[in-house]
Order: structure tokens, then C-alpha cells, then sequence
């Protein structure tokens, strides 16, 4: 399947516009794995996937072909699912006081969700600070991309992968554990 999903990116990518359906049923799976990984309410993850999939056949044409299709796929998905997040806290933000709760039960608030929240907002400190440091770790972490793909992906050298990747553990951890 890799190796067909490489060839329909690539046709995609020059132009191809015939091979675009087979492409977003192809990667949809993928598409759907990486968002539900960032956001913990179906309807919110499926909202993601549709504006990826969006994403995918208006930029599609972006994708040089230096790295594999899948990897960019990866990245297009993961800053999706990033931006998705952001949409949802502005509009909770916007909604009255007297729709929202004043404070979260415990009880029913699910751990994976809740780990999930804290772990966006420390992707997004981290990203106001040191936005390099971002991209490697989410590939990494989340994106169980090896260093060397990475590397290529993002094509910057492997020990700047790894430094970026360690920095941003270190920062995300502490943002983690100070609560």
C-alpha cells in the first residue's frame, strides 16, 4: 500500500486530478489515526479529518517529493488537527459564561481527554517560544516517525532533529508537571 500511496501522491502532486478520490479514501485511515490522537471528541477529530482531507487536495501540488507522500500527509494532518484545537478554545472562549460550566467535574471528565488538552496547550506555549521545536517532536511522539525520516522530511541534519527533539521533550515535560 505504501508504495501505491507514493505513486498516487506523486500523480497527484504533477497535476492528476483523476487520482484525487482514490487518494483521500487511501490516506483517510491514516488521516483519521493521526487527528484522533490530538483530539479526544469524535465529532471534533472528524471535523479535522474533513478539513485535512480539504487541505490535501488544495495543496497537494506543494508536495515536492523530497520526502515520502505519507510523511507530508503526517504533517498536513497533525498541523490540521493543531489548528482545529485552536478553533475549538476560541469558540469556547466566545460562548457566554452562562453555557459554560464554572468548573470542570472530575468525575466526568475523562484522563485521556484531559491528558490530551494539557498536552496541545504545551505544544502551543511551545510553539509561541520555540516553534522549530515543535514539528520534530510531534513527527516523533506522535507521528512515530524514526529521526532519519524526520531528517529527511523536514530536511534538516539528524543531530539537529535529535537536539530539537530533546528540547522539546525537556519543555513539554516541565509545562506537564507544573500544575
Amino acid at each position: 500500500m505504501t508504495e501505491e500511496l507514493e505513486e498516487l501522491g506523486a500523480r497527484a502532486a504533477s497535476g492528476d486530478q483523476t487520482v484525487l478520490p482514490q487518494l483521500l479514501q487511501a490516506i483517510r485511515p491514516q488521516v483519521q489515526r493521526r487527528v484522533a490522537k490530538f483530539l479526544p471528541f469524535r465529532e471534533d477529530a472528524e471535523e479535522a479529518v474533513q478539513d485535512t482531507l480539504l487541505q490535501v487536495v488544495n495543496k497537494v501540488h506543494t508536495f515536492k517529493g523530497t520526502g515520502s507522500f505519507a510523511g507530508w500527509v503526517t504533517i498536513v494532518a497533525t498541523n490540521q488537527a493543531r489548528q482545529t484545537y485552536r478553533s475549538l478554545k476560541r469558540r469556547a472562549v466566545e460562548q457566554s459564561a452562562e453555557v459554560m460550566p464554572e468548573s470542570v467535574d472530575p468525575r466526568t471528565t475523562s484522563v485521556i481527554a484531559g491528558s490530551r488538552l494539557d498536552l496541545l496547550e504545551a505544544l502551543e506555549a511551545l510553539e509561541s517560544s520555540h516553534p522549530q521545536l515543535v514539528q520534530p517532536l510531534v513527527l516523533r511522539d506522535l507521528g512515530a516517525m524514526t529521526y532519519a525520516e524526520i531528517a529527511h522530511e523536514l530536511d534538516v541534519p539528524l543531530g539537529t532533529v535529535k537536539a530539537r527533539i530533546h528540547q522539546a521533550r525537556k519543555a513539554v515535560a516541565e509545562r506537564l508537571t507544573v500544575r
